[in-house]
């Protein structure tokens, strides 16, 4: 058996996910599996990514984790049950060969370090690209080369959709364990170029009510939601799937809206209701809509491309929107596109923890 390192790092980048057919729900809790399939667009890593260092040595003691910078408990559930399921893939792919004995790498300790290049208040789901990025750095680190749908999933749901580029389906599956609880992509980046997607953050603040939590009380709770897997979104997925491949913008912003429109009834269905809208998020979906009317057609892509320039409104415009502006009511926009999945950075500059597994000092 060759010699092996003492010491190996990976860093990788994983990008945020946006769903445009929305999961929500889940059948089985401990393996996170979904009561429905969802349908997501990968946002471009130069917005918006997580950037994860995965290091293993034989000189470590323990398993550490460092988030933002803060050291946080490696005990969480969640991340245990990624750092077991890999171990396990890596196990499993290594005794298949009955000549070449496990490698003692197997038993190194593992530091992590993660950072985002956006605020987690923002609303977006850190979760997505910080699972997707965990799952890619450690599966690199650990040899194993096997699908890691189940890995990310483990971790939240919504990261299996962040390990491919483009446009991703989420299989809700059908079997017990979740084998086939998986995401595949249905179309690349290369796709739909031209696409573009503006993200309005209009709070800061943490949500009242979050996600597991509002999951749990609404498949308890909400009969809209059991009909809603069950009776709408199948259709909605096979549409939206073929707006995608004929690039048909009208078709595919259209259902995107309806669908959130669905999502949003699902939590006022919830008792007790749940609420994720403010009237700064209403605001801007009727000025959507009367933009929309106004051009014939579902347009929302008037600015183009990265960065974006100021357009001026003409008077046509601004009557039929019919709105005054309120300013500050949105903190920030970011303009992005769609892109690609997890990427390796190779120079070591890039990596978060340096060769004694402690966070680098920030310049």
């Amino acid at each position: 058996m060759a010699s092996e390192k003492p010491y190996l790092a990976v860093t990788c980048t994983a990008p945020v996910n946006i769903a445009v057919i929305k999961y929500w729900g889940k059948r089985d809790e401990e393996l996170i599996l979904p009561i429905n399939s969802s349908l997501s667009v990968t946002l471009h890593q130069d917005q918006l990514k997580t950037t994860t260092t995965a290091v293993i040595s034989k000189d470590f003691t323990e398993d550490r984790i460092w988030l933002n910078g803060r050291e946080e408990d490696i005990g969480q559930p969640r991340i245990q049950a990624c750092l077991r399921e890999i171990r396990r893939l890596a196990r499993k792919r290594r005794s298949g060969d009955e000549e070449d004995p496990l490698p003692l790498s197997l038993n190194y300790k593992v530091h992590v370090a993660s950072v985002n290049n956006f605020p987690t208040a923002a609303g977006l789901a850190s979760s997505a690209s910080g699972y997707a990025c965990l799952a890619y750095a450690l599966a690199r680190v650990y040899g194993v080369e096997s699908d890691l749908s189940e890995v990310a999933r483990r971790g939240s749901g919504s990261a299996c959709r962040s390990l491919y580029g483009g446009f991703v389906e989420w299989q809700m599956g059908e079997q017990a364990d979740g084998k086939d609880s998986v995401a595949r992509q249905v179309a690349p980046e290369s796709h739909w170029p031209e696409l573009r997607v503006l993200i309005l953050v209009v709070s800061a603040e943490k949500k009242l009510t979050g996600s597991t939590v509002g999951m749990q009380t609404s498949v308890e709770t909400s009969p809209l939601l059991r009909f809603r897997a069950e009776a709408v979104v199948p259709a909605r997925m096979a549409e939206m799937i073929r707006y995608v491949k004929e690039r048909n913008f009208q078709g595919f912003g259209e259902l995107t809206m309806k669908d959130s429109n669905q999502f949003h009834a699902t939590c006022l269905d919830t008792f007790p209701p749940i609420s994720y809208l403010n009237d700064t998020s209403r605001r801007i979906i009727h000025l959507v809509h009367r933009f929309n009317a106004h051009h014939g057609q579902t347009k929302a892509r008037f600015l183009k491309g990265l960065p974006v320039k100021p357009g001026r409104l003409s008077d046509e415009l601004k009557a039929a929107l019919g709105m005054d502006p309120t300013p500050g009511s949105i903190k920030y926009i970011i303009a992005t596109q769609v892109g690609p999945g997890p990427q390796i950075l190779d120079h070591p500059h890039a990596h978060l923890l340096g060769p004694d597994g402690l966070p680098k000092p920030t310049v």
